[in-house]
């Protein structure tokens, strides 16, 4: 990469780093929204991060509006009409199995907007099970006994022979037995050959499209998955059919060949890519012996020993009824998603969901840092231990990752990016989830010419200034102003709300929370600020990542970092 301008080099890097981040934070960053969104600001689209979604995607997809580039948007703008509307449009219902419909209406286009939200996620995988969750979501789209396939019992029946002959080349790949894996080889690959003749390649999709249907993916994260697309709002019994029928009888074909896309995924993504490999290494260190510590796409060699069965059976175990959000927004008549929905979703058998076994998270009490030496350009990482999204201070750390990234008259940009030390700089403030304790993580990627030392000792300085410092009232204020207008543009949006209210309803028990979260950001103080900066920011919470090139080893210092 060093052949590449820097200009080039940035945009090769930060796409390398975005796609790393999405092996974490739920693939957001392939989502092909159709009305523009930000991939990478809709990944982090969830309940503690709606204002740096609010601020960042506004600003990156509205360029015709000054004041979201530099200016302060217009004080004293009141939204609780906009939201009062909004919340008369919304109507719920519960079917009897516990399946969750959440329908807004927004007659202003003949679109409809859905989502199927899954309350489960990476965390919930078994030791030596890892990427089941999102390798369960590749297959979702593989179709079910009558949607992608010419003869489904002939089908089945070279399922069961690849599954056997697969549990026996496992078990000879493990003896080292060359002449015996090399048989089974050649009789799984006849096998698969004959089951790809059945196959109708991409038939769910097909369906979708030809309906007229756009914006067909799904994301995995650490703690939930979805599936969403649009539709023309005269095509609303087709997604009832067609959701309904790929979560009844879902069936997973062609699962080797999917693998293999997976593991090419991994590969591509953290295996040949330095930051990547960081990201992992980071929250393994930050995370030890904690689900969260763990890669969403999952380690290769999980992947490659994962078994149709053991899909079917995480399935069977997490995809219950009381797990599933459905949300449908736009132009629609609420009694009527309500009787179809009785008519397909009904279908579904109530079954209770799996206890909770995820370990707690442990309370770390010095520092940690992680070093890696690749061919990259340097990077820095930086995260803190944090509670959880139900905390209190929720909405406060939302408003402390504004403040340090939120558009270009942030503080760490000012302070990084404007002064020529990084070429980029980043705040989530919970990753790489937020059901458990977290950490409020901060990234950047070092300009030509600096360290990450260089970047560590700003970063670090900028963080003592919202401990000893309180905040201007004036700079708050600007930050919750454009919050308001920002909120706005993200109401307007059928692909949004389907996604936020979901996400609010299985998360907090209430999609009202939504709107009750931004009358807490309101309520934010600049000592709020200033307590939970003090709180957290402190070296006994703090988890360290460098990514150094061979260069930047011999250069960088290897200081402790300071509080």
């Amino acid at each position: 990469m060093s052949q590449v301008p820097t200009a080039s080099r940035l945009r090769v890097t930060l796409t390398s780093l975005h796609y790393s981040l999405s092996n974490y934070r739920s693939g957001f960053l392939s989502a092909p929204w159709a009305d523009g969104w930000n991939a990478s600001i809709f990944g982090a689209l969830k309940r503690s991060l709606l204002v740096l979604f609010a601020m960042v995607w506004f600003w990156c997809s509205v360029p015709a509006i000054a004041w979201a580039r530099t200016e302060v948007p217009p004080t004293g703008i009141d939204i609780q009409p906009y939201i009062d509307r909004v919340l008369d449009r919304i109507t719920e219902f519960t079917l009897d199995n516990g399946i969750r419909f959440i329908v807004m209406e927004r007659h202003q286009a003949p679109v409809i907007s859905f989502m199927t939200y899954v309350d489960v996620g990476a965390a919930q995988e078994s030791e030596g099970k890892t990427g089941a969750a999102h390798f369960l979501e590749h297959l979702a789209f593989k179709g079910t006994q009558r949607i992608g396939t010419t003869n489904y019992d002939a089908e089945e029946v070279l399922f069961d022979q690849m599954d056997a002959v697969f549990d026996e080349l496992l078990a000879a790949q493990a003896t080292e037995d060359v002449a015996t894996v090399e048989s089974l080889q050649a009789q799984f690959d006849t096998l698969q050959q004959e089951a790809a003749q059945f196959v109708v390649q991409n038939a769910y999709g097909q369906i979708v499209e030809q309906a007229g249907g756009v914006g067909l993916n799904a994301t995995t994260s650490a703690d939930e998955t979805r599936y969403f697309y649009s539709f023309p709002s005269n095509k609303l019994e087709l997604w009832m059919s067609l959701e309904s029928e790929r979560f009844l009888e879902p069936v997973f074909r062609e699962f080797y060949e999917e693998k293999d896309v997976i593991l090419e995924e991994r590969r591509s993504g953290t295996d040949n890519s330095p930051i990547g490999k960081m990201i992992e290494a980071f929250l393994e260190t930050a995370f030890p012996n904690h689900p969260y510590g763990r890669p969403v796409i999952g380690y290769e060699e999980d992947l490659r020993t994962l078994t149709r069965q053991d899909i079917q059976e995480f399935f069977e175990t997490h995809y219950t009824t009381d797990h599933m959000v459905m949300a449908v927004v736009g132009d629609v008549d609420p009694d009527e998603v309500q009787r179809l929905a009785e008519i397909y979703f009904g279908r579904f058998e109530a079954r209770p969901s799996a206890p909770e076994t995820v370990a707690e998270t442990p309370q770390q009490d010095a520092p940690r840092e992680i070093v890696l030496n690749l061919p990259s350009q340097p990077w820095y990482l930086e995260g803190y231990q944090r509670p959880s999204s139900d905390s209190s201070q929720d909405v406060v750390y939302s408003m402390l990752s504004s403040l340090l990234t939120g558009g270009r008259t942030s503080r760490l940009y000012q302070a990084l990016v404007e002064q020529g030390i990084a070429l980029s700089v980043n705040v989530y403030d919970s990753f790489p989830g937020e059901r458990y304790p977290t950490v409020m993580l901060m990234y950047a990627l070092t300009a030509p010419g600096h360290t990450v030392d260089d970047v560590a000792a700003v970063m670090n300085q900028e963080l003592e200034r919202l401990k000893t410092e309180p905040v201007p009232t004036e700079e708050l204020d600007r930050v919750k102003n454009q919050v308001r207008v920002s909120v706005l543009q993200l109401l307007a949006s059928n692909r949004g709300m389907a996604s936020l209210l979901p996400d609010y309803e299985a998360k907090t028990g209430d999609w009202r929370n939504l709107f009750d979260d931004l009358k807490a950001l309101e309520a934010v103080t600049v000592e709020d600020v200033q307590a939970v900066a003090q709180a957290t920011f402190v070296p006994e919470k703090l988890t360290v990542g460098r990514l150094l090139s061979a260069e930047a080893a011999a250069e960088s210092t290897s200081a402790e970092p300071t509080e």
